[in-house]
């Protein structure tokens, strides 16, 4: 029996959370474990709950989506967390990777491309929207982000596994593609991060693609 990823909702429109929670019940791969209506609601169901994957809306009353999320993250919570909003502005897309989310999603997706894009981080992959991509390129390019090479103190193996997870790989396609184990894995990914100083895959990821689009080669 395969074991379902557990999902975790933060939203402030309960009409939105029965929605989602509908939607994710038509999978057999995912499981709701909680709904969380504001920050410090999800901040305490988080440590709780302890989901996989946490769907979190950018624009709450009170404590919103970015507050949250770096309260997320500066409680320890590892859960890997996916935007689910409105907001396609450029701010809002690059702080939300900035302070360590995982993907990015827009409310106005077609809801089995959000399921898609769902599944897929539940394996590690990208979840962005089409059209946010570029977007994020964009503001990866700007002058004060080209002032170095993020990648130039990175082993060739990290290299090699950065451009793997810029192909949409999980972690466990690259550890068995390499050869190693699921946890050597997520421990190059934590050095990548560290030494490209991003905080999340994605950003990692979408900026590789953008340099190769430019010819830029290691």
């Amino acid at each position: 029996m395969t074991t379902k990823a557990t999902v975790m909702m933060v939203d402030d429109h309960p009409l939105f959370r029965k929605g989602i929670r509908q939607l994710i019940d038509l999978e057999d791969q995912l499981q709701v474990v909680g709904e969380a209506k504001n920050g410090e609601e999800a901040l305490e169901k988080a440590r709780e709950l302890e989901p996989d994957l946490i769907l979190l809306d950018l624009n709450m009353q009170g404590m919103d989506g970015l507050d949250t999320l770096r309260s997320l993250r500066a409680a320890g919570v590892a859960s890997r967390v996916i935007m689910l909003t409105v907001s396609d502005n450029e701010a809002d897309v690059v702080n939300c990777f900035k302070a360590g989310a995982d993907g990015y999603l827009l409310k106005d997706m077609e809801p089995e491309d959000i399921l898609e894009k769902v599944l897929q981080a539940t394996v590690g992959k990208m979840a962005i929207s089409e059209r946010l991509t570029e977007i994020l390129a964009t503001a990866l390019r700007k002058p004060n982000q080209q002032e170095r090479d993020p990648t130039a103190s990175l082993t060739s193996r990290e290299y090699e596994i950065l451009t793997r997870i810029a192909q949409g790989h999980s972690n466990k396609v690259i550890a068995r593609d390499l050869d190693i184990s699921d946890g050597t894995v997520k421990v190059h990914v934590k050095h990548i991060l560290k030494k490209m100083g991003m905080k999340s895959r994605v950003e990692a990821a979408v900026w590789l693609v953008d340099r190769k689009k430019g010819g830029g080669s290691k």
